[in-house]
Parts: structure tokens; sequence; C-alpha cells
């Protein structure tokens, strides 16, 4: 067995150089500016010692867990070929468990490091590490329920257990960390919002006044149009949006062709899907969805049926708004079901096949709680500063279906429903 040295480091401040993002070519990581990107070790173990737990343990091998890169500020550039930990204690100075050939990987934190060449002395480590600690926050979820949160092995997490500790899930202490807002960010997502409402309106003038003159438009060229309008705007995203007509409004996750796709006329639904962000690093999405009626007047079934979606989407807001300014805790899972049962008293429960809503921070998809209890049973509870869309659907198979987003910011007090006006009226686009 190796003998294991330890190296005293000072705590000092931490650089990140996150990955760059969007389609589009932006320039590079360097020209960009960063919002509020700190590592605050103190912030950390105050939250895990009002969470109850001893300890969060970060792991990672080869890249298996992003959210510990982001979390501890590491540059997503550099891959370590070696498994690593780095344990936060509730008190005390945080370690670093590294191995031989890569011992200065984790030395841009703070805390002391334990070097380990074999299993055996990796083993012996972490066991030394964590004695005395009972529960230990690691980066898990029971029975997989929250997938996005489940980065470590079951391997890992046995080995863990072995020193005699308990594991807990970290995904509520990952929501603090890498789902809550800053009030620069806020604004960066208000800004994005402001932007992505107007370029619908944009788009749904486009359609109204190339029908009226006979021009020929379609799913592949009002999607180009609005890639250009984005670009205008100098906002990123990590795919391309959504425009779909007719029956391709029923495929919630559609792609429109590069060389084949529906003609826009008059008689169609049109469904637009929009996400995007400031270029600047630490910037955050704004996500919305509305549908149009290309003629005078929407038929009665698909005004029916987005009612029915519309009515979900403020049912849930009412729901989320009630709690938060009463301080009454409120999970993803919860919120899921007000839109569920709302939709399934409609008649339509078998047509509402994804969850209500998700996450949304430096991604579209965060990785705070998801309004969910079809996809997972999301148990995390919604947390104030942080951010999420609300997006019931009612999808008709070969037919058509609907879809309405608005995102929902936890204020702490109360809640932002962003990206104002919110669509309350499936536009008919050739009415007078």
């Amino acid at each position: 067995m190796a003998e294991c040295r330890v190296i005293r480091r000072a705590r000092g401040p931490v650089s990140f150089v996150p990955r760059s993002v969007g389609r589009l070519n932006y320039g590079k990581c360097g020209e960009r500016s960063v919002l509020d990107s700190n590592f605050d070790l103190d912030a950390i173990q105050r939250a895990i010692a009002d969470a109850g737990f001893d300890g969060w343990l970060f792991y990672d091998f080869r890249g298996s867990d992003p959210i510990a890169r982001k979390i501890l500020q590491l540059s997503q550039d550099v891959v370590s070929t070696r498994r690593w930990f780095y344990y936060i204690p509730s008190v005390g100075e945080p370690i670093r468990i590294v191995h031989a050939i890569e011992p200065t990987k984790l030395d841009a934190l703070p805390g002391e490091a334990e070097i380990y060449v074999s299993w055996s002395s990796l083993q012996e480590t972490i066991d030394r590490v964590l004695h005395g600690a009972r529960r230990i926050a690691m980066q898990y979820s029971p029975r997989n329920e929250v997938p996005y949160i489940s980065r470590v092995d079951a391997g890992t997490v046995e080995l863990i257990r072995s020193c005699d500790v308990q594991v807990v899930s970290s995904a509520d202490l990952v929501q603090q960390f890498d789902a809550t807002l800053t009030d620069t960010q806020l604004e960066s997502h208000r800004r994005a919002a402001k932007i992505l409402r107007s370029l619908v309106d944009e788009l749904f003038d486009s359609i109204r006044s190339a029908t009226i003159d006979g021009e020929h438009q379609t799913e592949r060229s009002l999607l180009d149009w609005l890639l250009r309008r984005l670009h205008d705007h100098d906002l990123v995203f990590d795919h391309e949006p959504i425009v779909a007509v007719n029956v391709h409004t029923a495929d919630p996750h559609f792609t429109v062709s590069e060389s084949a796709s529906s003609a826009i006329a008059e008689g169609d639904l049109v469904l637009v899907d929009v996400w995007a962000k400031e270029r600047a690093l630490g910037s955050i999405y704004a996500d919305i969805t509305w549908t149009a009626f290309v003629g005078r007047e929407v038929p009665a079934e698909i005004d029916g049926v987005f009612q029915v979606v519309r009515d979900a989407r403020r049912t849930v807001v009412d729901e989320i708004g009630e709690a938060v300014r009463h301080g009454r805790p409120i999970r993803g899972h919860e919120l899921d079901r007000v839109a569920r049962d709302f939709i399934e008293r409609a008649g339509y429960g078998e047509f509402f096949i994804h969850r209500t809503g998700h996450s949304i921070h430096e991604e579209g998809h965060g990785n705070g709680a998801n309004l969910d209890d079809l996809e997972t049973h999301d148990t995390r509870r919604i947390l104030p500063r942080t951010l999420f869309s609300v997006e019931p659907g009612i999808y008709l198979p070969q037919r058509f279906g609907i879809r309405s987003e608005v995102d929902v910011y936890h204020a702490g007090d109360h809640i932002e429903v962003t990206g104002e006006p919110h669509q309350d009226v499936l536009l008919p686009l050739l009415a007078d």
C-alpha cells in the first residue's frame, strides 16, 4: 500500500473558464464578459450544515460529473484520466483526493491534498477522510427519481457506504449553487425574454403579410428568418428553435428538415418554440412557446384545446404564486400534478405526454427542480431565486398539438412571470 502524502494549500480564488455555447459562431470565450462567477466556500459549508449533512463529496471520472465541475468552477477544458474526489465538510478545511499521476488537477481548489496511487490506498484514504461523518451528500438520487442529479455510479456509492456513512442526495444543494440566479443574471433573462417576445410577434406579422400577399413561406424559411433575427440580437442557443405547422405541431420535439418542410398557407396552425440567451458568460436563457392560426377564425376544436392548455398553465402559475406568498414549500412533482389533473379532467390526459416544465439557467434545461411527475418523480423543492418554465401541452396524433409556455421566477415572497404579454388567446392572424 502506497503511503499518502498531505499537501496544504491556502484558500484562494478559483478561475472558471466555461465552455462556449450557441449554435452560431460568436467568437472566442475570452471575448465575452462573465456574470457574477464566484466560488463561495463559506456559503457552501453553511448550506451543508443547514441541510443537516456532515459534508458534500464531489466525485468525477473522465468528466462524468459536469455538475461538480460547474459548482467547483473547474475548467471544462481540463479532463482528468484518473478518479478524483473533493470533500467539503460542514466545518473545517476541504480535502482534495487525487491520483499521483495527476496531483495538481484540483490545485485551484482550497484545502488539503491527499495523494493516492493504488485502489487500496484510495479506499483507505476515503475511509480516513470521511471518518466520523454520518450523512454525506453526493450527486445521487434514490431510485434514480431525478436522473439529472444521478452522476455518481452505483459502485462508487457502494464504496462510500462501506465507510459507514449514509449517502444522501445533493439535489437541493445543487439547486442552490447551480440553479439560483444573481440579480445580474435575472436581468439578462428579462432582456432575452423581451427580445424573444418581440421576435414571435415579428414572425407572426411576417406570416400574416406573406399570406395576404400570396408569398411562399415554409417551416424552413421561417426558421431561417428566426435564426437570422436571433443573430441580429446577438443571442445564442444550444440547438435550433421549433417552427411547426399542422400535423408537425403534434410532435413536441419537431425538427425542421433542411431540404423538405411544410408550406404555410391560410387554414394552417403554426407553433413557435424559441429559446436563447445573451452571449455573455453566465447569462440566463428565456424560453417561450406560442401558437397562431393562419385564418380569420380559429376552428372550434383547436380553440377548445388551446383554452384547456392555457387554463392548465394559468392554474399552475396560480398554485406556485399562492404557495410562495404563504411561504408554503412546494415541489416539482406537485406542480406537474396540478397541470396533469386539470388536463385529465378535460378529457385529454393521454395526450399530455411530457412534463409540465423544466429548470432554466445558463443551460436551456438547468439543474434545478423540474415540474415533473410523469417522466420522473421530481421531489425537489422549488427554491427561491430559481427560474423554470410552465408549458403544458396536448398533442393529438396525426392531427395537431397545442403548447403554451411561460417562464416563472421565484422571487422569495412572490413570483414573476416574465416575457409579457403572455398568450391568452390563440391568434387568428388574418382577422380584421
